[in-house]
C-alpha cells in the first residue's frame, strides 16, 4: 500500500558524474534534431526500411486468399497466343469467358490500353472504300457487315460494358505533359480538403484507355507504386493528384466497386507533427449505402503499405493463379472461378512489370495490388500514423534521458542490463503493436540513440571511475481512488496527477428528502444508513470502472475515463446510472423488511472536456475534476426533481453512450449558459422496443413531443391526456400540462424554438 509521500534523499552529484550525463544527453539532441528534419540523417531511414522489412517477413500471412484471383499473361500464354499487347478480340474473348462461364464478381486490369487496335485491317478496307473502290457496292455492302466485328476495340468496349470492369491507367512525370487516353472522373476534388496541406504525389500528364474503352467501363484506376529510395516497393498511393484533382488508384477504385462505390471522405489527424505543418490526413472514409462507414488506414499522401502475404509467383501461395491462355482457350470448367475477384496482369519477365519487394526481388506487379486488395477486405493495412514522428521522439527522450541519468550511476553489469532493457522492450512493443494494432512505427533512431549512448558510455569508463548513486524520490505523494492503487503502483510512469484537459463523463448522484431523513433519524442510525446506502451505490460505480471523487453529505459524485483512460467512459457511467437505479429499488426493499425509511435519488450525467488533476493544497490532496461539463452534471441532477425521473443526462452523454434507449425529456436554457441544452433519460435496455403499455406510452410520449415542437396543441392536448391516465411519469406530463396550459389559446409563435427557459437552472 501506498503510504504517502516518500521524502527524496538529496543526492549530490559528483562533477565527472554530472558531465558524463551531459554528454550522453548529446545522442538524444542529434536524435531530436534528426526527427525534426534539422540534421537529416539519411542512414536512419534506411535502417528503418529493413527494420519495417523485418517486421513484415515475420508477420506475414503465408496463406491463400481464395477471394483474389490473378488471371497471368504469362510465357505460356505468351507462346499460344504471340507476342503481347494482344489483338482486342482475345481480350473480349477473355472477358466474356471470365464473366458468362466463371461468373466472376468483379475485373480489374493492371494493364492500359492507350493505343488503337488495328490488327484487323478495316482502317486499310476503309481507306479502299474511300477511294479506289468506291464505286463498288458490293464491296461497300461486305464492309459494312464485317465492319462490327473487324473493329475490335468496339468488340472489346462491348465485351468490357455493363460490367463491373475496373481499367487500369498510368500517371507520368512528363516534362511537356504529354498524355494519352481518356481518364475517368475524378474521385475528389481540391476543395474537399478544407484548405489543408498535403503531399499527394503530383504528376504532369498520363496514359489512359482509349476513349471508346473508358466510356464503356468508366471506373478506373492508376497502377502506379511508390518506390522508395532502395528501389523496394512497400507502399502504394490509393490517391494522387492531376491539375488540381485527386484520383483513385487501381485497387481503390476496386475496393469501391465490391463496395458499392461509395464516395471518399478524407480524415484528418487532429494536432501537428514533431516537424510542425497542418494536420496530416490520416485515413479515407468509405460510407456505403448498407452498413457501417469504412477506414482506410493511410500516411500522409494517402499511401496505404502493401501487407505481403508471402512469396510472388504461383508457387508463392498468396493467391492462385490462372493462365490467361487456358481462360481464352476455354480450358477451365465452367463456373470454377464463380464469385471470385479477378486481376489481370503479368509475370512474364519480358513485359518488365516485376518489381522488387521486401518479400522478393521479383514481384509481380499485378500480386502487388492483389496483396493490397486483400489487405482492404480483411480490415489489416498497416499504417505509419501521423503521430509517428513524435512517438519516436517519445521513445528517444524517454530511453535517452533514462539511459543518460541512470548509467553514471550505475556499475557495469546493471548498466549493460539497462541498455538491454531500453533497446529491448520498445523493441517487441513496436513488433507487438505491428502484429495486433498494424502500427508501423519508426525505431531505428531510438536503437542508434540507445546504442550510442553505451558506447560513450563505456568509453567514458575509460576516464572516470564509476560510482552507484541512486536517490530514493517518492512515487505517490498524494491520494488516488483505492481501486487504482495496485495497477497504477505497477506502472506509474504512465499516470501523472498534474491538471489534465481530457473528455470525461462525470455523474452526481444525489438522496432526495435528506434534510426530512436527518430529522426523522438518531443520528447513529442515519450515519449506518448512509454508508450502508453509499457502499452498496459505490460498488456499482466501480463495478462499472468509474472513480469515486468524494462524497457530499448526501451525495455522491464520481467521474469516467481518468486516471485509467476508458474510450467507453460515457456508455459506463449510463450502465452505472441504470443499475444504482436497480440497486435503489432493492435498498428500498431492504429497508421496508428492516422497517427504516426509504430512500430516492437524482442522477445528473454530463460528457464533456473538464480538467481533471490534483485540485487540493499541501496540506490535503484531492484528486477531482472540475469545469463547465461538471458544473452542468450537478445541474441536471437538481432538475430530476423537476422532470420527476431518476437519471438526467445531456445529449453529449447521449451520443457518446450510444446503445442504450433513450427518452427525450426537454429542451432547456439553463442560466448563464448561452446554448441550449437537450435533456434525456436512459432507459433499461429493451424498454423502448418491448411490446405492452409501456412502450405503447413511450410512443405516445414521442408523438406528444413532436406535436409540441411544432405548436400542434390540438393533437399535442389528447395524447398528453391519455399520457396522463397512464401515470408513469405523473411528475413530467403535469409540467407540460402547465405549459400546455399557457399555450394552447395562443397563437403559434414564429420565434417558437421548443426551448424551455429554466430560470431556477
Amino acid at each position: 500500500m501506498l503510504r504517502g509521500a516518500r521524502r527524496a534523499a538529496r543526492v549530490s552529484l559528483p562533477w565527472p558524474a554530472f558531465a558524463r550525463r551531459l554528454a550522453l544527453l548529446l545522442p538524444v539532441l542529434l536524435a531530436l534534431a534528426h526527427l525534426g528534419g534539422w540534421l537529416p540523417m539519411p542512414v536512419l531511414g534506411r535502417l528503418d526500411d529493413s527494420i519495417y522489412d523485418i517486421r513484415l517477413r515475420l508477420a506475414r500471412a503465408d496463406a491463400l486468399d481464395p477471394r483474389i484471383v490473378i488471371v497471368d499473361i504469362d510465357e505460356k500464354s505468351l507462346s499460344e497466343q504471340g507476342r503481347w499487347p494482344w489483338s482486342r478480340d482475345r481480350l473480349a474473348r477473355l472477358v466474356d469467358e471470365l464473366f458468362t462461364n466463371q461468373q466472376i464478381a468483379l475485373l480489374g486490369f493492371d494493364v492500359v490500353f492507350a493505343e488503337p487496335d488495328t490488327s484487323s485491317g478495316l482502317a486499310r478496307l476503309r481507306q479502299l472504300a474511300a477511294g479506289e473502290l468506291a464505286d463498288q457496292p458490293a464491296f461497300l455492302r461486305r464492309l459494312q457487315a464485317l465492319a462490327p466485328e473487324l473493329d475490335l476495340d468496339s468488340r472489346f468496349a462491348r465485351a468490357i460494358a455493363n460490367r463491373p470492369v475496373v481499367l487500369g491507367y498510368y500517371f507520368n512525370q512528363d516534362p511537356l505533359g504529354q498524355s494519352s487516353g481518356q481518364l475517368p472522373a475524378a474521385v475528389m476534388g481540391a476543395d474537399t480538403l478544407q484548405g489543408r496541406r498535403h503531399r499527394f504525389t503530383v504528376w504532369r500528364g498520363f496514359g489512359a484507355s482509349l476513349p471508346a474503352l473508358a466510356q464503356a467501363a468508366p471506373q478506373a484506376g492508376f497502377f502506379n507504386p511508390l518506390i522508395d529510395a532502395d528501389g523496394k516497393v512497400r507502399a502504394v498511393p490509393l490517391l494522387a493528384e492531376y491539375q488540381g484533382q485527386l484520383y483513385e488508384s487501381l485497387v481503390l477504385s476496386m475496393f469501391r466497386e465490391l463496395q458499392g462505390r461509395p464516395a471518399v471522405e478524407p480524415v484528418f489527424a487532429d494536432g501537428l507533427g514533431l516537424a510542425g505543418g497542418a494536420a496530416a490526413l490520416r485515413a479515407l472514409r468509405l460510407r456505403p449505402a448498407s452498413g457501417v462507414a469504412l477506414e482506410l488506414p493511410v500516411a500522409d499522401g494517402a499511401t496505404a503499405l502493401v501487407p505481403y502475404r508471402g512469396q510472388p509467383g504461383a508457387q508463392g501461395g498468396s493467391f492462385r493463379y490462372v493462365s490467361a491462355s487456358d481462360l481464352i482457350e476455354g480450358r477451365l470448367a465452367r463456373g470454377h472461378l464463380q464469385g471470385r475477384i479477378v486481376l489481370v496482369g503479368s509475370s512474364a519477365p519480358g513485359l518488365q512489370d516485376l518489381r522488387p519487394t521486401p518479400v522478393s526481388e521479383a514481384f509481380p506487379g499485378v500480386e502487388i495490388h492483389a496483396h493490397l486488395l486483400s489487405g482492404m477486405l480483411e480490415g489489416r493495412l498497416p499504417v505509419r500514423p501521423d503521430y509517428a514522428v513524435g512517438y519516436e521522439a517519445l521513445l528517444v527522450l524517454l530511453v535517452g534521458i533514462g539511459l543518460a541519468l541512470t548509467l553514471p550511476v550505475l556499475p557495469v553489469v546493471p548498466g549493460l542490463l539497462a541498455v538491454a532493457g531500453a533497446i529491448l522492450l520498445p523493441l517487441l512493443a513496436n513488433l507487438a503493436l505491428y502484429r495486433w494494432a498494424g502500427l508501423a512505427l519508426p525505431l531505428a533512431t531510438t536503437l542508434v540513440t540507445g546504442l550510442t549512448i553505451l558506447m560513450l558510455h563505456l568509453g567514458g569508463l575509460w576516464v572516470f571511475e564509476s560510482r552507484s548513486r541512486r536517490a530514493l524520490v517518492g512515487l505517490f505523494g498524494s491520494y488516488v481512488p483505492p481501486e487504482l492503487v495496485e495497477e497504477m503502483v505497477r506502472d506509474p510512469g504512465r499516470y501523472s496527477m498534474r491538471a489534465d484537459s481530457r473528455e470525461l463523463t462525470v455523474m452526481f448522484c444525489d438522496m432526495h428528502g435528506f434534510t426530512r431523513l436527518a430529522e426523522s433519524l438518531p443520528p447513529e442510525q442515519l450515519q449506518a444508513l448512509l454508508q450502508n446506502v453509499f457502499d452498496r451505490l459505490g460498488t456499482v460505480v466501480r463495478a462499472h470502472r468509474g472513480t469515486i471523487d468524494k462524497f457530499m453529505g448526501d451525495c455522491l459524485m464520481a467521474f469516467w475515463g481518468a486516471p485509467l483512460p476508458a474510450a467507453d467512459h460515457a456508455a459506463l457511467a449510463v450502465r452505472a446510472a441504470l443499475e444504482i437505479a436497480e440497486e435503489v429499488g432493492r435498498i428500498n426493499a431492504d429497508h421496508q423488511a428492516r422497517g427504516l425509511p426509504a430512500v430516492g435519488f437524482g442522477i445528473g450525467l454530463s460528457t464533456g472536456r473538464m480538467c481533471v488533476g490534483d485540485m487540493g493544497s499541501r496540506l490535503r490532496r484531492a484528486y477531482t475534476v472540475i469545469g463547465d461539463a461538471v458544473n452542468l452534471g450537478a445541474r441536471l441532477q437538481a432538475l430530476t426533481t423537476v422532470y420527476g425521473v431518476d437519471i438526467v443526462a445531456s445529449d453529449a452523454t447521449r451520443q457518446q453512450a450510444g446503445g442504450a434507449d433513450w427518452q427525450a425529456l426537454d429542451t432547456v436554457r439553463l442560466r448563464g449558459r448561452q446554448d441550449a441544452v437537450t435533456l434525456w433519460r436512459p432507459l433499461p435496455p429493451g424498454a423502448a422496443a418491448a411490446s405492452g403499455a409501456r412502450a405503447q406510452e413511450l410512443r405516445g410520449w414521442e408523438a406528444f413531443l413532436a406535436a409540441w415542437r411544432r405548436q400542434d396543441w390540438a393533437t399535442a392536448t389528447p395524447l398528453l391526456q391519455n399520457l396522463m391516465r397512464q401515470g408513469s411519469c405523473p411528475r413530467l406530463y403535469a409540467l407540460y400540462e402547465r405549459r400546455l396550459a399557457l399555450r394552447r389559446h395562443q397563437p403559434p409563435d414564429p420565434a417558437w424554438d421548443g426551448v424551455a427557459d429554466l430560470a431556477a437552472g
